[in-house]
Parts: structure tokens; C-alpha cells; sequence
């Protein structure tokens, strides 16, 4: 039996961005994803913190450095520019792998530089 765990997360970044006119995504500094291991083109969660709101889109790779979180198409109604969000990440593994697994949670401060793992 395979369960869904969580198995990354960018906790408390600041939304950047939100532009309407777009496909739809996250785009999300690219030294944020290394640091959590959030695979561009992966399936992630988002919670909005001001505003309650959960919904799912996909990562892409933003500007290295940049500290962009960028809500993309749909997904830019979902916030304001200055809300602070999660992003998690989740996998499939068999209960016993998920019993030893541990979860990677990043960070930031204001400016979404990672300050600590």
C-alpha cells in the first residue's frame, strides 16, 4: 500500500507577483527549489495564510537569487501581492518507507532568502 506524505515545503514565502496573464503556475526563485528539493513541473498545494485559500498548480523554475514567488493565470486571484504562503510538496511511498521519512521545510525571511532548514 503506497499513502501520499508530505515531503517538502516553502513555509511562510512572500507572494511577489501574481500575474493574471499567464498559463498558470508557481514561479519560484530556483535557490528555494534546491533548498527543498520542489521539482519544477511538480504538483504543489498552496496555502494562502491571509486569506484561508488552498488550491493545487504546478512549479516553475524562476530567477535564481530573485526571491520570486509569482502566482500565475487562475491562481493569481487566489492572493495579493505581499500575502504570505506555503507551498508543499508531497510523495507516494509505502508506509514503511514514510514511517522513517523525513520532511524538508524551508525558511525564509522577508525577502524569501532562506534562513534555516
Amino acid at each position: 500500500m503506497f499513502v501520499h506524505v508530505f515531503r517538502a515545503k516553502l513555509h511562510r514565502v512572500v507572494v511577489t507577483e501574481a500575474n493574471l496573464n499567464y498559463m498558470g503556475s508557481i514561479t519560484i526563485d530556483e535557490d528555494l527549489l534546491d533548498a527543498s528539493g520542489i521539482l519544477p513541473n511538480e504538483k504543489v498545494q498552496i496555502v494562502n495564510i491571509n486569506n484561508g485559500e488552498r488550491f493545487e498548480t504546478y512549479v516553475i523554475k524562476g530567477e535564481r537569487g530573485s526571491g520570486q514567488i509569482c502566482l500565475n493565470g487562475p491562481a493569481a486571484r487566489k492572493v495579493q501581492l505581499g500575502d504570505k504562503i506555503i507551498v508543499i510538496a508531497y510523495g507516494m511511498m509505502t508506509v514503511e518507507e514514510a514511517r522513517n521519512f523525513t520532511p524538508v521545510a524551508v525558511y525564509v525571511n522577508e525577502s524569501n532568502q532562506q534562513i534555516k532548514q
